[in-house]
């Protein structure tokens, strides 16, 4: 998904100078909230995703999928799973936010944290270091939010730059689809 040294195949919205790649890693500081899309000719609908990750004190991040692009706000489509380990909202690394959430940080900040998110069918499991954070299962009558499409279905990936005090940085992006 990233070459190490370019953001080739990825695409920025709102504040496109919100992400960088330095020494091999994307690095997410927004000055205002941005998201950084995945082009993909083919949308995702079950896979398994790694990352690296490491957050500075006090940041906040995600990794969203299923989700589309968007020219700005924050991305109606598909999940997020939260990076956050000492940002002051509750919901932290590897939830995925506002459906299964964690409220004890899982990782430390300044330490690189192997992020794994997997999709099956209906199913969403995230780990961080290989233990499981959440575990989740769309119920048959799941129903979304008027403004959100929070459902699984299929889409691609956006990292998120969500303030000027954020600073995460991404490595070593992979993405495996499954059947």
């Amino acid at each position: 998904m990233f070459d190490g040294k370019t953001l080739k195949g990825w695409k920025a919205n709102e504040n496109e100078d919100s992400f960088w790649v330095k020494d091999g890693c994307i690095v997410a500081n927004a000055p205002g909230r941005c998201h950084l899309f995945y082009e993909t000719e083919k949308p995702f609908k079950n896979f398994e995703f790694k990352s690296k990750v490491m957050t500075l004190p006090h940041s906040n991040a995600g990794v969203y999928f299923h989700t589309r692009f968007q020219d700005e706000g924050w991305p109606k489509a598909g999940f997020e799973c939260q990076v956050n380990n000492t940002y002051h909202d509750p919901k932290k690394t590897a939830s995925i936010y506002g459906v299964a959430d964690c409220l004890e940080a899982p990782a430390k900040d300044d330490e690189w944290f192997d992020l794994y998110i997997k999709v099956e069918s209906k199913r969403i499991i995230t780990q961080v270091n290989g233990k499981v954070v959440a575990d989740w299962t769309q119920p048959s009558d799941w129903k979304t939010g008027s403004n959100f499409e929070r459902i699984l279905g299929e889409g691609t990936f956006a990292l998120q730059g969500h303030d000027p005090d954020s600073t995460v940085l991404f490595r070593d992006l992979y993405v495996k689809r499954l059947p």
